[in-house]
């Protein structure tokens, strides 16, 4: 016994309806149609494959319609309804390979040599001037704001933001800091 490879061809044809009007509207819109598809999608071959779904959904739902006067915003709600479920679905593409790409962690710097940093970063402050040692302190050791740093030293927000410049002008300047900020 056989089997029928194409299995419609050993049963009658489905009986589908014929809308005239559905293909003049397709001819007629069809340019449109495809510009608004053009416009949610970069590539033009998805630009087609989005437009021929909408219409396909359309065509399922054309007796549903009741204003044809409105088929546009329909078949566009259609688009955009169909483009955001196939990004919704879009799937990750995982390739397996025998190394991880991520870049192996930077060592952990050496204790001793953080210490000495922060000693040489004490030494340079305690010998900015008193008031500009205060600001640099309340900012980032205290991280107050500009506007608190004044409030607490009783300034303008101006004094602040100059005094600041000027002494950390003065720490990149410092000699025991230069060596070890830019190795």
């Amino acid at each position: 016994m056989t089997t029928p490879v194409c299995t419609s061809a050993t049963q009658p044809a489905v009986t589908r309806p014929s809308y005239p009007s559905f293909s003049s509207y397709v001819r007629a819109r069809g340019p449109v149609l495809m510009r608004a598809a053009r416009s949610l999608t970069a590539n033009p071959n998805d630009a087609e494959d989005l437009l021929q779904t909408a219409l396909a959904k359309t065509f399922v739902a054309w007796d549903r319609i009741e204003d044809h006067r409105a088929l546009d915003g329909y078949v566009r709600r259609a688009l955009l309804n169909t483009r955001t479920s196939q990004w919704r679905k879009r799937k990750v593409d995982e390739f397996i390979c025998d190394e991880l790409p991520e870049p192996d962690p930077a060592p952990a710097p050496d204790p001793a040599e953080l210490q000495g940093l922060r000693d040489a970063m004490w030494r340079a402050i305690m010998r900015l001037p008193p008031r500009q040692r205060a600001m640099v302190v309340l900012r980032y050791y205290e991280d107050l704001s500009e506007a608190q740093t004044a409030e607490v030293m009783e300034v303008s927000v101006g004094t602040v933001k100059s005094a600041v410049s000027r002494a950390l002008a003065k720490l990149r300047e410092d000699e025991e800091l230069a060596p070890a900020l830019f190795e």
